[in-house]
């Protein structure tokens, strides 16, 4: 029997229940034991069904469709068009199609391109002929073509997300939203400042005594994590961290230029943690630039202390870390350790979330938490 012959009246005389029980478990909606719903849907899943989407979009006067907001600078960062493939991808499982909203001339973090993501956009994504601050008034135009929507990393100073997120459909964020405006229906959080503590900590155990972080601008969650956890961190380990605040998406050449400047002001940092995805190689070649071998090599191993500088500055070894891992980090020489945020499980992870809460197989002001894996490389 094929995927195309397969019925859901199949699907129901195999797993000995009702039509009706079949498709309330495989949509999650009704009131069927958990056993049940397990057992249709691995029938389902042997039997190779797969749903009518125009069907279903009709019977629950669906649009058939979620909304993906990304930050402006989506275009320019490997991250971003790897969590939306995974969106995209988890999204499709369920009968829904994308569409890849604009970005607004007012979003926070504004170094990238403003015209629509269309062209970088992942398969399954479609992509609409207005921004999305076009949607801004309650239950606006959005709402009329959407089942929900996905807001990732949202910005306070992004003019487009408070209509979003008073649109009249739920929202999902990736990563908490801290505007005043209203809460999103659900989100999908890391653990950001665990991820920055993780790095600095594995600097300093790896002999680093006195850290940089070049932490991201904006008014992201994830950034605000950041600049916040190296402070704190500095506090409560009584090591000075060199704090030096970046664009949100800088390139390989900004990071470059910071850290030119960080290491000719103060040559006694000896480990610098670059956060926006993809500008690692800029340190190192400011490393190169200055004469500065990148990895642990002769740094030393004794409890760090603070602003204790080598005796010798120009070929003192420089770690080098960051706080998003990628294409960039692991082709690197050397490689570069990083944190791994895992972004098509993240977007699958958002997608998921909007999809449970659409199907009320999860309450609204759901909070799910997200992992991140530290990948440790030659280079601390």
């Amino acid at each position: 029997m094929t995927s195309r012959t397969v019925t859901l009246l199949d699907v129901a005389h195999a797993a000995g229940v009702s039509k009706s029980t079949a498709s309330d478990a495989l949509q999650g909606s009704g009131r069927v034991a958990a056993a049940t719903r397990d057992r249709v849907r691995a029938v389902a899943e042997e039997l190779g069904y797969r749903p009518n989407s125009a069907a279903r979009r009709l019977r629950r006067s669906s649009t058939g469709a979620i909304g993906l907001h990304l930050p402006r600078t989506a275009t320019r960062l490997d991250y971003y068009m790897n969590l939306a493939f995974g969106a995209v991808e988890r999204a499709q499982e369920e009968g829904f199609d994308v569409m890849l909203l604009a970005p607004t001339g007012g979003a926070g973090g504004g170094e990238g391109p403003s015209d629509s993501a269309g062209p970088t956009s992942p398969a399954g994504a479609t992509s609409p002929t207005s921004p999305a601050g076009a949607a801004s008034p309650a239950n606006g135009p959005i709402a009329s073509r959407v089942d929900g929507l996905l807001v990732i990393d949202p910005e306070v100073d992004d003019s487009a997300v408070p209509g979003l997120l008073d649109a009249g459909v739920p929202v999902v964020t990736g990563e908490r939203y801290l505007g005043p405006t209203a809460a999103p229906t659900g989100a999908v959080i890391c653990d950001n400042a665990a991820s920055l503590t993780a790095l600095l900590d594995h600097v300093t155990e790896r002999g680093a005594r006195h850290p940089a972080v070049l932490a991201p601008a904006g008014t992201s969650a994830w950034a605000t994590a950041l600049r916040a956890t190296a402070d704190s961190w500095a506090q409560e380990r009584g090591v000075a961290v060199a704090l030096r605040t970046v664009p949100f998406a800088a390139t390989p050449g900004e990071a470059e230029e910071t850290t030119l400047a960080l290491l000719r002001t103060d040559p006694s940092v000896d480990a610098v943690i670059c956060a926006p995805d993809g500008a690692a190689p800029g340190v190192l070649r400011a490393a190169a630039t200055l004469g500065r071998p990148v990895g642990p090599g002769s740094l030393p191993t004794a409890a760090p202390h603070a602003r204790t500088a080598p005796a010798t500055y120009p070929r003192t070894p420089l770690l080098v870390a960051s706080c998003v891992d990628g294409t960039a980090t692991r082709s690197a020489e050397p490689p570069v350790t990083a944190v791994d945020l895992r972004p098509a499980a993240y977007g699958r992870a958002c997608a998921e979330l909007l999809c449970d809460i659409l199907a009320g197989r999860t309450t609204p002001d759901t909070v799910r938490r997200h992992a991140w894996a530290l990948e440790t490389r030659a280079s601390a």
